[in-house]
């Protein structure tokens, strides 16, 4: 029965109940009581009895109760009360109170609650997800005549120092009369001076720090206190939105074929680097080559002789070359004597002949 508010909490309400459930109490005995003394006593002595003490106890007992819970209201944590009172000049108490328990003057005065925790209040394009059903995003136009929908939501709380002239001037109607015409006032207003391009860019972050500042002095003027507003969606129109999405595939498709572009110059240039470096190694080399014959001639000799195939058995070569002649392997040499019967080894000849001269196996 208590709940989370515990037995305080309630305690205004318990009263209240014992009040009405003593003013029945009360009411029924005083029935029974009259309907006896008339049927025993005449509707004389019945008369007399209502004025009696066992009438009039119970009666003082349950009017103090009554006036008791009258007069003791309990506020929440989350709330603050305005005491609207007969007895005050203005009609209502300069200060509003805070949370726990006060007293008033019973059936002279009474509390209006509001609460002071942070509310949101949201306008979306999506049915279900504002405060109203349906589509209750806020259609504005930019600088260049382009309809765009936004969805927003606001962060904020009643200022505890201004409840009393929220209640004077709004009451409970504070959201549906107040913030809600407000913002979508400085929203159109602010979306004006934004071309539809500024609001789908960057520019967007500007559009939404602007509608906070201007919606936090609004609002603070009005005894409200924000926290933050939010810019949840941006819709623009079928055509335009068409138009953008075009468009990106466009800009897509031109990136893609640099990127391609890039590539190629990419490989054509690795290709050039190669053939490049490739050439300046050959010239080096030659360089090398040349500046080593410089020092010794007889180099070109050696690669020359040194490139020869193994496979060559004749040759004709300038003249004045030197030439040097292969010597047979000693296994396959065929054996040859002098004419005293001596045996000759095969030599190795080299030979300087004036003219170019063919020289031949047998």
């Amino acid at each position: 029965m208590f709940g989370h508010t515990g037995i305080i909490g309630n305690l205004d309400s318990l009263l209240q109940l014992l009040a009405r459930v003593s003013w029945v109490v009360f009411t029924l005995y005083a029935t029974y009581s009259f309907v006896t003394v008339v049927r025993n006593r005449g509707l004389r002595f019945a008369l007399l009895r209502l004025f009696s003490f066992r009438i009039l106890v119970p009666l003082v007992v349950v009017v103090a109760i009554s006036l008791l819970s009258a007069a003791l209201i309990f506020v929440y944590p989350q709330q603050a009360a305005v005491i609207v009172s007969l007895v005050s000049p203005s009609g209502v108490r300069p200060q509003p109170v805070r949370a726990g328990l006060h007293w008033i003057f019973p059936f002279l005065e009474n509390e209006a609650r509001y609460p002071i925790y942070w509310q949101t209040y949201t306008m979306s394009h999506i049915a279900t997800e504002g405060a109203v059903l349906g589509d209750d995003s806020i259609r504005a136009r930019t600088s260049d005549g382009q309809e765009v929908r936004l969805s927003s939501s606001v962060i904020f709380r009643l200022d505890f120092e201004h409840l009393v002239s929220i209640h004077i001037d709004w009451q409970d109607r504070y959201v549906t009369d107040l913030v809600r015409p407000v913002i979508r006032g400085v929203v159109r207003s602010q979306v004006s001076q934004f071309t539809v391009r500024e609001v789908n860019s960057n520019e967007r972050q500007d559009l939404e720090i602007a509608l906070s500042r201007l919606l936090r002095v609004q609002f603070m003027d009005k005894g409200l206190i924000m926290d933050q507003f939010l810019l949840r969606d941006i819709n623009f129109a079928k055509e335009f939105a068409t138009a953008i999405e075009h468009k990106q595939v466009a800009l897509e498709r031109e990136q893609q074929t640099l990127y391609e572009a890039q590539q190629r110059r990419n490989l054509a240039q690795g290709e050039a680097d190669a053939i490049r470096i490739k050439a300046e190694a050959q010239a080096k080399a030659v360089e090398l080559v040349a500046e080593a014959l410089k020092v010794n001639p007889d180099i070109l000799t050696y690669r020359y002789i040194d490139k020869l195939s193994p496979n060559i058995r004749a040759m004709l070569v300038p003249s004045g070359t030197p030439l040097i002649l292969p010597t047979p392997n000693l296994d396959d040499a065929p054996n040859l004597e002098t004419s005293k019967g001596e045996k000759l080894e095969p030599v190795m000849q080299t030979m300087s002949p004036q003219l170019p001269t063919s020289i031949t196996n047998p």
